[in-house]
């Protein structure tokens, strides 16, 4: 069994990362800039928000962190987010979700300048995604497509399944897959006999946010399962996916922790580099 060490993949871009900012530094460039903005007290959003930090650090970004209470405005979230759109220093805008409820975050998601929008949620990037049209994806389907990249694992003419269809993860990641040549399933709570859909698949993702929900009985001998969840429980962390009983029936696996999440923060400093050196081809 192989496991898909997001961790070290992670590690890795970040070196890698590091290493090219260096050498543009070296060249007299500016580093890239990375404007952060957390509203209110969520206790995972704030632990997000400090990982993200911690790996900008060690690939040389710059990090702008706004750090705002939880009774801000959607006004003043606006004119912040309008002036980090032309701040000339910023390369991308991560908006951390979820938002008080009070905030619209749609409408604030689409004030994000689409050259800006690292976390690939503006429409203009969802329907680029949709076109297969160049620009910002989402970071966790962009980063488990990094991974399996990395371990030299070929979707192409293999049957994907995605379980979950949500915009973050679900929808963006099926159509990467689509543009990798995978014949791809997306089963839901509606799917009538998720099971049977499971077990035909050669690659299957789990994003369902249940505990241990994707058992060895519903997986095939020698597939390959990439685990998106993250579900905290009274024995820890744990995946969507029955990492124990699974193993010694798949082809890989991603463990949780340490598997996709890292790759999600991976991809968004690729996101953030790669609009860097948009900029400075701009002038």
């Amino acid at each position: 069994m192989l496991l898909l060490d997001g961790k070290k993949t992670a590690a890795e871009i970040r070196a890698k990362l590091k290493a090219e900012v260096e050498q543009n530094m070296a060249q007299g460039k500016r580093a890239p800039g990375l404007a952060v903005i957390l509203v209110g007290e969520d206790p995972a959003s704030k632990v997000y928000v400090r990982n993200k930090e911690k790996a900008c650090s060690e690939a040389g970004i710059v990090s702008k962190s706004f750090r705002l209470p939880a009774d801000t405005s959607q006004t003043e979230l606006k004119n912040l987010i309008l002036d980090l759109n032309q701040d000339r220093e910023v390369d991308g805008i991560l908006l951390q979700l979820p938002l008080p409820k009070h905030l619209n975050s749609q409408e604030l998601l689409e004030l994000i300048s689409p050259a800006k929008d690292v976390d690939g949620f503006h429409p203009e990037n969802v329907g680029r995604l949709t076109l297969g049209l160049p620009g910002f994806r989402s970071c966790t389907p962009a980063g488990i497509m990094t991974l399996l990249k990395h371990y030299g694992l070929e979707v192409s003419g293999k049957k994907a399944v995605v379980v979950g269809r949500s915009n973050i993860v679900g929808k963006p990641l099926a159509l990467l897959l689509l543009q990798e040549n995978a014949t791809v399933t997306i089963c839901h709570s509606r799917t009538q006999d998720l099971s049977a859909e499971v077990r035909e698949a050669d690659f299957v993702f789990a994003a369902v946010g249940r505990p241990k929900f994707i058992t060895a009985e519903m997986v095939k001998e020698g597939a390959i399962v990439v685990d998106v969840g993250i579900n905290r429980t009274e024995e820890g962390l744990v995946g969507d996916c029955d990492f124990e009983g699974l193993k010694d029936k798949v082809e890989a696996i991603t463990p949780v922790p340490g598997g996709v999440g890292p790759m999600t923060i991976a991809q968004l400093l690729l996101n953030t580099f790669a609009a860097y050196k948009k900029n400075l081809a701009l002038g």
